[in-house]
């Protein structure tokens, strides 16, 4: 098959970054096969909605796969022999693993493995995997750079992405498989996900119900607009590692990794206050919101900046969309779509 024929497999298509990075592929012409099981950790009519869009787009497929099967993964890549793939699909959360610790390691880490072994069998331009900013987990120097070291994370979820990044420089040092993970930081807007702090705020104020502040409020994030986040998926994709790349990641010897394997940041490096967040939305609102102060959550840290240097260089990402508009933006599509609900 015609490498400019074949689909770019993307996997999560009815989740929230998924579903634009889908998008905008088929903006672009290509031909995007989507891949998700709409499981039910949150609001599945959400996820039918982000689906129902991009099944009214030419050259959109999708097919109703769960990662962790195995027989249906081989199939997929045995029947359409994907050219590149963007692996978004995960199960997503940081505290769900509290009560539900197998989903995790089910789609996260045997899902992942079943994405690997489609790259290996029949090869691909280049894998694009989502990692998290939770990988740093007790790290507390900022910003958080791709050279830190990530052994000590704070949460199931950062274990099996931190496991995600290990498997794919393993399977792109043996089967030579180009391969770049993104670790993300934060991303919210339009068609986000309703466990996400933003959504939750603005149900509530909406609601004139109080929201939940952790922390006391002492939490600093790089928020990262949606569209920023896509720009650098898409660049990322686009340009995908040598044989001998340059080295984004744990080790003092860049010569000593000659596998076709790269390992980014992706998010805004502006670091915003949490109460500075509220502030905006409260505007976008025209309301105030009642907040029940509590402290820090079991496994979550304080702060997050992203150091985005390496991944400037690489593909010439650059986020550009600042809390306000981002957050006026999504402001925008909650009213409009929850009028139609």
């Amino acid at each position: 098959m015609n490498d400019r024929v074949r689909p770019v497999l993307v996997t999560g298509t009815a989740g929230f970054i998924g579903s634009h990075v889908a998008h905008v592929l088929l903006d672009r012409g290509e031909n995007v096969l989507g891949l998700d099981n709409l499981n039910d950790y949150y609001d599945v009519t959400l996820k039918q909605a982000r689906l129902a869009r991009l099944n009214a787009c030419a050259g959109y497929r999708h097919l109703h796969v769960d990662l962790a099967d195995r027989e249906a993964m081989e199939q997929v890549f045995n029947e359409h022999q994907p050219g590149r793939v963007v692996h978004l699909a995960a199960q997503a959360g940081v505290r769900y693993a509290a009560t539900n610790p197998h989903a995790y390691t089910r789609s996260n880490v045997t899902g992942f493995l079943h994405v690997l072994e489609g790259c290996r069998h029949h090869p691909v331009d280049h894998l694009v995997f989502a990692s998290t900013s939770s990988v740093y987990g007790a790290n507390t120097r900022m910003p958080f750079s791709e050279h830190q070291g990530t052994e000590h994370p704070l949460t199931l979820y950062a274990a099996t992405k931190k496991a995600n990044e290990m498997m794919a420089h393993s399977y792109a040092h043996l089967y030579g498989i180009p391969s770049t993970g993104l670790r993300f930081f934060t991303v919210y807007g339009p068609w986000g996900r309703p466990d996400m702090a933003l959504f939750l705020f603005t149900r509530a104020i909406l609601a004139g119900e109080p929201i939940q502040v952790f922390n006391h409020g002492h939490h600093k994030r790089s928020f990262t607009y949606i569209d920023d986040i896509v720009e650098g998926v898409i660049r990322t994709l686009d340009n995908p590692p040598g044989g001998n790349p340059s080295w984004s990641g744990q080790d003092p010897d860049p010569a000593s990794s000659k596998a076709p394997y790269r390992l980014f940041n992706i998010g805004n490096e502006r670091q915003v206050e949490l109460l500075r967040y509220i502030e905006v939305l409260e505007d976008c609102l025209g309301r105030k919101a009642r907040m029940e102060m509590l402290p820090l959550q079991p496994g979550d840290v304080p702060d997050t900046e992203a150091d985005v240097g390496e991944l400037m260089a690489a593909v010439g990402y650059r986020p550009a969309v600042s809390v306000e508009d981002g957050v006026a933006r999504f402001v925008a599509w909650y009213r409009d779509y929850y009028r139609d609900q």
